[in-house]
């Protein structure tokens, strides 16, 4: 089994920064020896170790939609694989900051979608000068406020979990 290296890791996220299939996910790992099933894949899902898709219309008539993965999807499946090879089983790992990172991470992702679609609505209506500067400070404002929210939660999590991942990673 041969990991992703850091520099292989930084392209994959820049290549594919909108996301990925679960397939072209478990392509990546296939040629290196590393043991992953859509199965096990959508486990890592279910136990909250990896992100949710989220879906993106096809283009052209009736072509539904397929899930895309966050790119970081990559980045975890290799962290949790490097740790299972060290011995540190699913609950180890769930026990680790990886776990509360996945749902920091998806924290984010929201609170930017619900930005993005206030910004949206918002250049779509017709408010008064001095309204709108009002509505695009406030917007500011708590796009700034829950940059620093996620910040001092990641902060915390790291604080909290820092024993522990000690502990797992410890001889």
């Amino acid at each position: 089994m041969r990991l992703l290296e850091p520099d292989e890791l930084e392209r994959i996220e820049r290549d594919f920064a909108g996301g990925l299939p679960a397939r072209e996910i478990l392509e990546i790992f296939r040629p290196r020896g590393v043991q992953l099933s859509e199965a096990t894949f959508r486990k890592y899902v279910q136990v909250g170790l990896l992100p949710r898709s989220r879906r993106v219309g096809r283009k052209g008539k009736h072509q539904g939609s397929r899930g895309l993965y966050p790119v970081e999807s990559v980045r975890r499946i290799n962290a949790i694989k490097k740790m299972m090879a060290e011995g540190h089983t699913l609950e180890d790992i769930k026990r680790s900051f990886l776990f509360h990172k996945n749902h920091i991470d998806q924290l984010e992702r929201d609170l930017s979608e619900v930005f993005d679609g206030f910004q949206d609505q918002m250049g779509e209506r017709a408010f008064g000068t001095e309204y709108r500067r009002a509505l695009e400070a406030e917007l500011a404002s708590l796009k700034s406020r829950a940059r620093e929210l996620v910040r001092d939660v990641s902060r915390l999590g790291s604080a909290v979990t820092a024993r522990r991942d000690e502990k797992l990673h410890s001889p």
